[in-house]
């Protein structure tokens, strides 16, 4: 039996995933919190059925065209094509409730598509932070929580966030780091935990909301613990692994 402690690192941008120092089985956390992977979560807590993320425009448009609800949005805006864009608030009981829906949008898919070599990958926002941490304990494996960024840069949002599950993830039995940045993203979030709302606005990508009038789902982007779903990614589509535990008891 191996008794050695599972390894945490972060990643801050899906370019530099290549490069992670994690080897073996390990599971990836992809982080959007502005906002794919925080309306992710809130879709599954609405009820969605399934999720198939897609790493391309052309692909969301022939879904929509084969009879899917669609979501998908470039720089943050929707697409005319689409049913839906990347905000949480679209994401209702009565819209998407027992539904599958296609997503797709300008950097969580396609950091989802470069974290496909990962044996899983989880779903992580602010609203699932303890649900998440509490499911990756009970995986016993490797985990690289993985920012997605805006276009391939650092941004702040998603390494404060992966700095608060480190922390929660280190607090637990079975985990170690060594990672630089698994460091640097907890002082990060020690920064700015007592107002994560005061310190967001130095973020770049909440002011590129503001700009476009979508910033109405920022506050609810850094509630903490507002569900207990855990959104997973395998076989080409996202499921709630707490509603299949469910289904299998």
């Amino acid at each position: 039996m191996n008794n050695c402690p599972n390894t945490i690192e972060v990643c801050f941008s899906p370019r530099l995933f290549g490069d992670i120092m994690t080897r073996g089985d390990y599971i990836v956390v992809l982080v959007d919190i502005l906002r794919a992977t925080t309306s992710i979560c809130t879709a599954f807590e609405n009820g969605v059925l399934r999720i198939l993320p897609v790493d391309s425009l052309g692909e969301a448009k022939a879904m929509k065209e084969r009879g899917f609800l669609v979501a998908s949005e470039q720089d943050g805006q929707k697409l005319d094509f689409a049913d839906f864009g990347n905000s949480a608030f679209n994401f209702t009981s009565e819209a998407i409730g027992g539904k599958t829906l296609v997503y797709c949008t300008t950097n969580g898919t396609r950091a989802l598509e470069i974290a496909k070599p990962a044996k899983k990958i989880a779903i992580g926002a602010f609203i699932n932070l303890s649900a998440l941490a509490n499911w990756l304990e009970s995986q016993k494996s490797n985990v690289v929580i993985l920012c997605s960024g805006w276009k391939n840069k650092f941004c702040l949002e998603d390494t404060i966030f992966a700095g608060a599950l480190a922390e929660n993830l280190l607090g637990k039995a079975g985990f170690e780091s060594h990672c630089d940045s698994a460091v640097a993203a907890i002082d990060l979030w020690h920064t700015a935990k007592n107002d994560l709302l005061g310190y967001i606005e130095k973020a770049a990508h909440r002011h590129r909301l503001k700009r476009l009038g979508l910033d109405d789902v920022v506050p609810f982007s850094f509630q903490i613990d507002q569900t207990d779903v855990v959104p997973v990614f395998e076989e080409g589509e996202i499921s709630n692994v707490k509603l299949l535990s469910n289904e299998n008891h």
